[in-house]
């Protein structure tokens, strides 16, 4: 069916069959990974400290595994010049099937560590390791999980499509904090630190299996093959985005920055101000960031659905103004260490960045060209990782430490969103006739 009369896009002929299979692999096989990934996440804030950065300062040691958590991030643009150079060049579909393994076999590994008691500073060097391994992994996962959904799927419902990756994190988060809560509950807080957590890594090899053979199943996206077809792909992505594509990849990279920071602090770096400052169980805590993820898996397609029916750019602002003012009720309003109050405070948050989050994978996708996509769209995602998610549990951590005030922290979301509206102010619209054009090409041969 042709697009509003215009000619067929590549993904118009595709069956419905093909489109939801599409939208659950990016699904699950984003989820996988995040889970992967949130379990870190999770364990920094909680375990990693002691076990591999024992220090006499529990803030001390919780800031070094912050900083292994940045490394993470700071490993997605290799991950992202690497997998999304792929991506464009051999397929979106070979490429997530790689980085679902190299991120799997990293987490798995982590669940086997011996700790710094077992065997000295060794334990750190090899945890950073495999955690660099799990963001070039993660660096390479999000842009080919985005396009995979989207390209199947009508490109005016990019949107919601392309939230299929969107939904990852917040149900691997979910996954996450479940499993650790649940180990939390069944067990004395010494057999967690000596042996549970490693469940929850050991956990993604059966994991990581079943995404696997998801993703086996899946055909190349109509888009990539389209591209093919017209002997179009490009020989050098990277170069090509970086000089032909510049205000694109500037407009993608600050519109990522302030949903990175807020999500950091609302399931992340709130469990180390909510244990520490508040003095509330870790457990408690953890069961907060699990409800407020919960909702986020409804609302995340609920706003890339809305996306596609309002303007794109100015729900995604909208999302980013409202980031910025809860920042500033939410610190006192916890204050009475209330775990009713807290959840509420965390969904309000991961609702505001739910709206921002929604929308994002479409809107960065959209900055590119279709033959650019998977690179354009992970320099983008992994480069803003690196100046807004890697630092921001760190910088927190910095911050209540050296200001003993959460004035400071609010500060810095709100500088964040302003960095993102810019993004949003030079991006540009969705083009929907590049796709088209390259199903009419294609067709006409």
């Amino acid at each position: 069916m042709a697009v509003h009369g215009g000619p067929a896009a590549p993904s118009s002929n595709i069956g419905r069959g093909a489109v939801v299979r599409a939208f659950f692999a990016s699904l699950s096989g984003t989820a996988l990974e995040w889970y992967d990934f949130a379990i870190y996440s999770v364990a920094s804030a909680v375990v990693l400290g002691p076990l591999f950065f024992p220090s006499h300062d529990p803030l001390a040691g919780t800031m070094l595994a912050f900083s292994t958590y940045a490394v993470g991030y700071i490993a997605r643009p290799l991950g992202g010049i690497v997998f999304g150079r792929l991506g464009d060049r051999i397929g979106r579909k070979k490429v997530l099937v790689s980085t679902l393994v190299l991120i799997g076999v990293a987490t798995f590994l982590i669940g086997l560590l011996p700790t710094h008691a077992s065997i000295g500073p060794t334990a750190a060097v090899l945890l950073v390791v495999l955690r660099f391994a799990q963001g070039v992994g993660v660096g390479g996962e999000w842009g080919g999980a985005v396009l995979l959904s989207s390209e199947f799927g009508d490109p005016r419902k990019r949107g919601f499509y392309a939230s299929a990756a969107q939904i990852g994190p917040p149900a691997g988060n979910l996954m996450a904090n479940g499993v650790l809560a649940y180990l939390g509950l069944v067990l004395s807080e010494e057999q967690f630190l000596d042996w549970g957590w490693r469940v929850a890594f050991l956990l993604s090899g059966v994991l990581v299996l079943f995404g696997l053979w998801i993703r086996a199943k899946l055909e190349e996206t109509p888009v990539f093959k389209a591209i093919e077809a017209e002997g179009a792909r490009p020989s050098a992505p990277v170069r090509e985005v970086l000089t032909q594509q510049t205000r694109p990849l500037i407009a993608a990279i600050l519109s990522r920055v302030a949903p990175d920071v807020v999500y950091a602090m609302f399931t992340v770096f709130v469990i180390t101000y909510a244990t520490q400052v508040l003095d509330l169980p870790t457990g408690t805590v953890l069961s907060a960031v699990l409800i407020g993820s919960a909702f986020q898996v409804a609302l995340i397609p609920l706003a890339g659905w809305l996306s596609d029916r309002v303007n794109r750019r100015l729900l995604y602002g909208i999302g980013a103004v409202g980031a910025a003012v809860w920042s500033c009720v939410f610190f006192p309003l916890i204050g009475s260490g209330s775990f009713a109050i807290l959840a509420v405070g965390v969904s309000v948050g991961l609702l505001a960045h739910s709206v921002m989050y929604g929308p994002q994978a479409a809107f960065v996708a959209e900055q590119f060209h279709p033959r650019l996509r998977s690179t354009g769209s992970s320099l983008a995602y992994t480069l803003a990782g690196m100046i807004g998610g890697a630092v921001a549990p760190l910088l927190f951590t910095y911050l209540l430490a050296t200001f003993d005030s959460w004035v400071p922290l609010a500060g810095y979301i709100c500088f964040t969103v302003l960095v993102t509206l810019a993004g949003l102010l030079l991006g540009r619209d969705p083009a929907y006739h590049e796709d088209e054009e390259i199903g009419s090409a294609t067709a006409a041969r």
